[in-house]
């Protein structure tokens, strides 16, 4: 029987069918060594077809992994040298910031960009707690959407307390299957809680003493609005390392250093000193903001594990 992995709890499995039965499933022994760089070798979203477990009348074991549409992955946390995949088969991510409690940096913005690009998913910005930012620093947030939005990134603000903007957020997920990522604090439990009462996501305090947020979300979970659009949130994420992200790829996935492919005086210029870099010349005039191009060089110099 086929099903959709709608909630990933280490060991075991929630799979759900066409009509949103849900069965508890553990995995197949094979499959935990099929990829030694992988920690979880299936993720939320992933197809797969199931059995019933002849050792346990309540439980159906996982026997295959359909092919995938597309999948995102970050560097583990815990494992050094290996990957974990964030989610699977989806349509799109969004990622929700926050400027203040807990703050989002820019840097940890551009690095889900970038992830996203590396792996050809579109990616939207939804910045929260529009009502905790005085006037001008909305002026200023919505000077720094623009510059997303003209490099192809459509931003938007909300407010999810005061019900602000969240016509345009329903908006965005109509009819996708949609990652929501973000640091433990921005208010995505609250968002999944304003989209699907029955979801019941726990919601977080901010701590006083970091100003960041305390884990809620243990597991990666996909909740349905409706038969077609469903959203996948996943545990706040503290750092973002990049995963199968080469080096010598990386201008590739910012979009406006894309579009100067060709036109350095070197083809391997690295766009951080050398003569004739068109790259680096437009830094230098503001066609490129200091903040992505920043973004850039600290990728670029990261230690993060590449393959």
């Amino acid at each position: 029987m086929k099903g959709t992995v709608v909630k990933s709890m280490g060991l075991w499995y929630v799979v759900a069918d066409d009509s949103g039965l849900e069965y508890n499933c553990r995995l197949k022994g094979k499959f935990k060594l099929q990829d030694k760089k992988i920690t979880n070798p299936i993720a939320v979203g992933d197809f797969v077809t199931i059995q019933p477990d002849n050792a346990n009348s309540e439980s159906w074991i996982i026997n295959d992994i359909l092919p995938r549409k597309n999948y995102i992955v970050r560097k583990s946390p815990k494992k050094k040298g290996f990957s974990h995949i964030i989610a699977t088969n989806m349509d799109q991510a969004v990622l929700i910031a926050t400027l203040a409690t807990p703050k989002t940096s820019f840097g940890f913005i551009d690095r889900f960009l970038v992830t996203a690009e590396a792996f050809r998913i579109p990616a939207i910005i939804v910045f929260n707690k529009k009502d905790l930012l005085k006037k001008e620093e909305i002026k200023e947030l919505e000077d720094k959407m623009m510059e997303y939005q003209m490099i192809g990134y459509d931003s938007y603000m909300v407010s999810v307390l005061e019900n602000e903007g969240m016509d345009d957020f329903k908006s965005i997920l109509s009819n996708k299957t949609t990652l929501l990522s973000g640091h433990s604090g921005v208010g995505k439990s609250t968002l999944i809680n304003s989209l699907v009462p029955e979801a019941h996501q726990k919601i977080s305090e901010i701590s006083e003493f970091s100003n960041k947020g305390i884990h809620t979300t243990t597991f990666a979970e996909r909740f349905s609005i409706n038969q077609n659009t469903h959203v996948i949130d996943t545990p706040g994420i503290k750092e973002l390392g990049l995963a199968e992200i080469e080096k010598e790829e990386l201008t590739h996935y910012f979009p406006e250093l894309r579009n100067l492919f060709g036109s350095c005086k070197f083809h391997n210029c690295s766009h951080t000193h050398e003569p004739g870099c068109a790259i680096e010349e437009a830094y230098k005039t503001g066609r490129i903001s200091q903040t992505r191009y920043d973004s850039y060089i600290s990728m670029l110099m990261s230690d993060d594990n590449r393959r």
